[in-house]
């Protein structure tokens, strides 16, 4: 039988178990995956692990609520916690060393809350597509986080993801939709973004007074017709953030690790092995 290529490796971080992934060797590398249905870290970062862990040690963990990891019964969102799950990670890992991250979305917001609340454990971060500010919810983020399992949704929701409605094969949707109605996952998710969703775009939010007392070397990248973050957002970023660099990319919706994977990691590469 075919190993399922989203099931790595597992460790108890914080008391929950938790699935990741774990490439590589060096200075090590935290990406933190998006919020869409079905997601884990293997989808999201699918086309980025091997090139990034060529120099350096990339883990990839699903993070709470989503994925392979454990989901504790009325699980509901809180940032805290997800932060507790990130920093328990680490510590599990015996992670004595600062870690660089990327963060997508979601896991850009919480890219920005551990370097607030943990500053002594991040080097280098980098934000793709970030929540992690206030803004007005987009009507993709809402579709995105009000999603009710069928293909022609999933179809749709990937069709708001990407630049190229080409994108939205039939193999993709498939299997994201196929991921996204696994025993469970449909109601822990619908579980952790109920409507109103304006709120938890404020969940999401670092202060911005905090964001702009972060001392560490940033890279932001977005893509310029992003339906589900605003663009503005990596502007608002760009000037908050004293040590930030910022690449926008054109033709290029919400998932720029995906729809321009050679150029994203180039630059991931770039930035990490950068001199401070």
């Amino acid at each position: 039988m075919e190993q399922n290529p989203e099931i790595g490796r597992r460790v108890t971080a914080g008391g929950i178990a938790t699935n990741y992934h774990d490439l590589g060797a060096g200075r090590p590398l935290l990406l933190i995956h998006g919020s869409g249905p079905g997601v884990s870290a293997y989808a999201n970062w699918r086309l980025n692990m091997a090139p990034l862990s060529a120099s350096r040690r990339v883990l990839a963990p699903d993070m709470l609520g989503f994925g392979y990891t454990e989901s504790p019964p009325g699980l509901e969102f809180s940032m805290a916690r997800c932060v507790a799950h990130l920093t328990g990670f680490l510590e599990a890992l015996e992670l004595d060393e600062q870690v660089d991250i990327v963060g997508n979305s979601f896991g850009a917001a919480l890219a920005l809350a551990l370097a607030v609340h943990a500053p002594e454990r991040v080097r280098r971060l980098v934000l793709m597509g970030a929540a992690g500010v206030e803004f007005a919810i987009t009507r993709g983020l809402d579709d995105v986080w009000g999603y009710q399992p069928s293909i022609e949704t999933m179809r749709r929701l990937i069709g708001i993801f990407s630049y190229d409605p080409s994108r939205a094969t039939d193999d993709l949707v498939r299997m994201r939709y196929e991921a996204s109605i696994r025993a469970g996952v449909q109601e822990r998710f619908a579980a952790l973004f109920p409507a109103p969703r304006q709120r938890w775009v404020t969940a999401l939010a670092t202060p911005e007074a905090d964001i702009a007392a972060i001392d560490k070397p940033a890279l932001i990248l977005h893509g310029r017709e992003d339906r589900v973050i605003p663009p503005s957002n990596a502007e608002r970023l760009f000037r908050l953030l004293p040590r930030a660099e910022l690449h926008m990319f054109g033709q290029c919706g919400h998932w720029t690790q995906i729809e321009h994977a050679a150029r994203f990691n180039m630059l991931v590469d770039d930035f990490l092995s950068g001199e401070a």
